[in-house]
């Protein structure tokens, strides 16, 4: 039993059976977008026409358009946060490593202070 729930679990929701949404990062928001685009390009070209097949066929192009202009723009600004993380991250451990020494990254000189009357 324990076995059969972690199995439905983990499975998650593919869509034609290649893109597995729950596990890739953007697919949710980028299908829901392109949902959104397809029913505004449909209903538009609807309205402005009355045509259903070519409608149809423009609510179709608005959501592949859609669909791949909201995935690319997502996995670009991933893309871009995670490079930033990376450059951080070393800056800390290059600060760390090289604090108090000749090599610090921060270029401080340090002062030394003269000997004063005790």
């Amino acid at each position: 039993m324990a076995g059969e729930e972690e199995e439905n679990s983990s499975k998650g929701f593919k869509v034609l059976g290649i893109l597995d949404v729950q596990n890739t990062p953007c697919a949710r928001e980028a299908i829901l977008h392109g949902a959104g685009g397809s029913l505004v390009a449909g209903m538009l070209h609807f309205l402005a026409t009355s045509r259903v097949r070519r409608s149809f066929d423009v609510g179709f192009a608005g959501f592949m358009l859609t669909t791949l202009g909201s995935w690319f723009y997502c996995r670009m600004s991933n893309a871009k946060l995670r490079m930033q993380q990376r450059v951080i991250q070393d800056g800390l451990k290059n600060k760390v490593i090289y604090e108090g020494t000749s090599l610090d990254p921060t270029g401080k000189p340090r002062l030394e202070t003269p000997p004063g009357p005790s």
